[in-house]
This record gives C-alpha cells, sequence and structure tokens, in this order.
C-alpha cells in the first residue's frame, strides 16, 4: 500500500464486514459512530483552500470524489465534496459530516442556494432600476414589478426558515444536534455555538460555489443577516459593511422585505424567524413543502418543490436553474471552476469580420448611449423566473396525511468523509505523540 492509499483509507477496511452462514453472504456491520469534540477556535476566520495544487486535486479525485457517469450533472453532493476537502482540519468532525449528509439539511442547503441565487439576481436588477430613474419616469407598473420581487424573495426566505427550524428543533434523526442533546436535560451552549457558527460558515462557502463563485462577500453578509439580525451580524461588524444603510427605501422594502422586528438587542429575533411569525398572506401548504404530499399544487409551490426535492438531473430537463446543479458536469473541472473555451479554431476572416462588426456597434452604440449586448459576458446559468402566486383552489376536509419520499443523501460519501476525518485526526495525533 503506497502513502496515499494509507493516507485516504478504503471504504471497506477496519472490519465492518462480515460473513452470514444463513445466507451465504457478507453483510455490512453498523460502524460504532466515534465522537470527537469540536476544537475550540474562531469559527468566524477559518480560510477555505483556494488554490489546490494538481498532486491534491487527483487524490481527491481518486479517493473522495463521486464517482462520475458517463452522462453526469453538477449535484450537491459534488459541492459538499468540494467544501468538506478545502475546508480546515479544525472544523470536520463525525457531526457536522452526518449533518450534511441528512434530507433536512439537503432541503436547508438547496433552499439557502435558491434564496441567494433569487436575491443576487433581483439585487442586480433594483441597481439597474435606481439607475433608469435618473432618465425614466416611474410607473404603476414598477410597483407591481418591485412587489413580485419582494414577495418571491419573502417565500424563499420562508423556505430556508421552515428547514432553519426543523434542524435547531433538533426534530427527528436532527435530535443529537439539540443544544440540550437527545434527553433534553443540559444545554451545551458553548459547544452548541461552535457548531452553529461551523454549520453557518459551511453553508456560506457551499452557497457561494453553487451560484458560481461570484458576489462572496455580499452573500457573506446576507447570511450572516439572515441567521444573526444586522445588529449581531458579525461579518458586517468585522469589515465595517453596511450595504443596507445606503439603499433607498425601495431596495430595502424589496431586498429585506417587512418583515423586520428589530426590537430590543437582547428579544432581537433574525430575519429567518421574523418570516416565520410575519402577519402576511402565506399559503399554508409551503409550511410542509418536500415533507407532506400535497395534491393540487399551483405552479408557483410546484416549482418550489421541484427545486428542494428533485435530483439535479431533473432540473436539467425540466430547464430549470438551481445555481451550477444541475448543469453538465463536463463544463466544469475536478474544483468545479468553468473549463473556458477559446476560439482559437476561428480564421482570419470570421476575426476580421467580428471585429469589424464590433467596431461598428461600439460606435453606433457611443451615439444612442447605449450598451452594446455583445459586451456582455454570457451567464453561467440563466436567470430564474418564479411563477406567479395564485388562489388555493383545491379544498382540504383535513389535512394531509402522505408522506413525500424523502432525498436519499449518498451513504457512499459519507463513508468516505467519516473514514478521511478519522485518519487525518488519527495522524495527526500521531505527529503530537
Amino acid at each position: 500500500m503506497d502513502e496515499d492509499e494509507d493516507y485516504y483509507e478504503s471504504l471497506y477496511e477496519n472490519g465492518h464486514w462480515a460473513w452470514s452462514d444463513e445466507d451465504g453472504q457478507l453483510h455490512d456491520l453498523p460502524e460504532s459512530q466515534k465522537s470527537y469534540d469540536l476544537l475550540p477556535t474562531s469559527v468566524a476566520n477559518l480560510e477555505f483552500k483556494d488554490d489546490v495544487d494538481l498532486l491534491e486535486q487527483q487524490r481527491f479525485r481518486k479517493y473522495l470524489q463521486r464517482k462520475t457517469e458517463e452522462i453526469d450533472f453538477v449535484t450537491l453532493q459534488d459541492v459538499k465534496d468540494i467544501v468538506l476537502f478545502t475546508a480546515p482540519t479544525t472544523i470536520l468532525s463525525p457531526s457536522l459530516i452526518c449533518l450534511l449528509h441528512n434530507a433536512t439539511m439537503e432541503r436547508f442547503l438547496r433552499s439557502l442556494i435558491l434564496f441567494v441565487q433569487c436575491y443576487l439576481q433581483i439585487s442586480d436588477e433594483m441597481s439597474n432600476r435606481t439607475l433608469e430613474l435618473e432618465m425614466k419616469v416611474r410607473t404603476e407598473n414598477s410597483d407591481k414589478i418591485e412587489l413580485k420581487f419582494r414577495e418571491d424573495l419573502e417565500d424563499l426566505r420562508l423556505l430556508v426558515a421552515k428547514e432553519y427550524c426543523i434542524i435547531i428543533l433538533g426534530e427527528g434523526s436532527l435530535a443529537k444536534y439539540h443544544h440540550m442533546g437527545v434527553n433534553k436535560r443540559r444545554s451545551l451552549s458553548k459547544k452548541d455555538a461552535v457548531f452553529f457558527e461551523t454549520l453557518v460558515r459551511v453553508s456560506i462557502q457551499i452557497v457561494w460555489i453553487a451560484v458560481g463563485r461570484k458576489s462572496y462577500n455580499q452573500i457573506d453578509v446576507e447570511v450572516n443577516r439572515l441567521f444573526k439580525s444586522e445588529i449581531f451580524n458579525s461579518t458586517a461588524h468585522k469589515f465595517k459593511i453596511n450595504r443596507y444603510k445606503h439603499m433607498n427605501s425601495r431596495e430595502r422594502r424589496v431586498l429585506l422585505g417587512h418583515c423586520l422586528d428589530q426590537g430590543q438587542k437582547l428579544n432581537t429575533r433574525s430575519p429567518l424567524s421574523n418570516e416565520i411569525f410575519c402577519h402576511r398572506d402565506v399559503d399554508f401548504r409551503q409550511f410542509g413543502l418536500g415533507t407532506v404530499k400535497y395534491p393540487g399544487l399551483s405552479r408557483r409551490l410546484l416549482t418550489f418543490e421541484i427545486l428542494l426535492t428533485q435530483p439535479e438531473k431533473r432540473l436539467a430537463e425540466l430547464g430549470l436553474s438551481l445555481g451550477i446543479l444541475g448543469l453538465p458536469r463536463s463544463r466544469f473541472d475536478i474544483m468545479l471552476r468553468e473549463i473556458k473555451t477559446s476560439l482559437t479554431g476561428a480564421s482570419s476572416s470570421s476575426a476580421f469580420s467580428r471585429h469589424s462588426i464590433a467596431h461598428r456597434a461600439s460606435r453606433q452604440s457611443r451615439m444612442s448611449g447605449k450598451s452594446v449586448a455583445s459586451a456582455v459576458p454570457e451567464k453561467l446559468y440563466p436567470d430564474l423566473y418564479l411563477p406567479e402566486k395564485s388562489e388555493i383552489t383545491t379544498e382540504y376536509d383535513s389535512f394531509p396525511k402522505g408522506e413525500k419520499s424523502q432525498i436519499i443523501c449518498n451513504k457512499g460519501q459519507r463513508s468516505r468523509w467519516l473514514k478521511f476525518v478519522a485518519i487525518r485526526r488519527k495522524n495527526k495525533m500521531a505527529v503530537k505523540k
């Protein structure tokens, strides 16, 4: 066994298999869960590796990456694998690995990616609309468009909030992650604080990669605001970033919504909690999307449910986008960076023709004061437009009792990462001795 194979332990080592004389075949024995305390570290200052050399990339591809197919698509598991591989060893623990491979956490991450994708899209649109107001007159249709933007973001925040509440309440299989443990006897506040900060930091990294590695600072500030409120937004305080102070009233109304209950510092609720308790017209079925099987969903709610629960391949077939999830895997390298294609095969005559057309278009643009569409870089994935809200047309005599089939997490990848963390910790302890 070479050094790499010793470093990345095989999936089938350590005697987790036993022969059964009854049916004459091997059985996988349940692995005993080892517990490692999270190291006391400043999670806010953690840095993920951005530059990974080719040798490390090949090791990752051989031992840790999800095995791809001939025609494959980018999955959330691919993004999680990259984040775990580039994360500092100090935050990696079996608890974090198992939580990231939980069905509720899968929906939570998808909803957060969906919200951030639409937030960045609408934020850019609102900035452009503010600039256009210097030369255009505002109409009644402008209010309708911006109301649609606000409702979209509020509904998407609610999707994030409902999954987040399931996590912090420790429902079902998440009971062991509750701050008072399974038996709810004593609050482990210090451990819970470190775990919460780790979860937020890892989630931000996953979302950033999923939306194409763009606008990191904006994502960091907004996600921290969602979980901690503006008062306790550590990122905004650390870098002295106050984006919301410089927003005009229209932008604040659209991007932050109207469910803002700051209160006193000690009684401050996060924006996610505010969305749950906000007094506004909300379709009750939205609270059960992904877990309860509802008949007769509207196009809007059906779109939400598909984005939260369907395999990434299905998203591509339906023409929906969730960041880079569902895009062909061949468009990206090992670390999920887009592979840029160069036009080296173009002939000199076509190049001259393109140059002439671009020159004429540029001259016409300067004369008309408009931008040239060809100068705008092609987007990595298309913008997402959500269907309009609609009235509830289905009458329910009782609350639906059917359960929605849960997302199947990749157990093989979870086992790989648990073994990877165990080997890393064991090697680190051996070096200290």
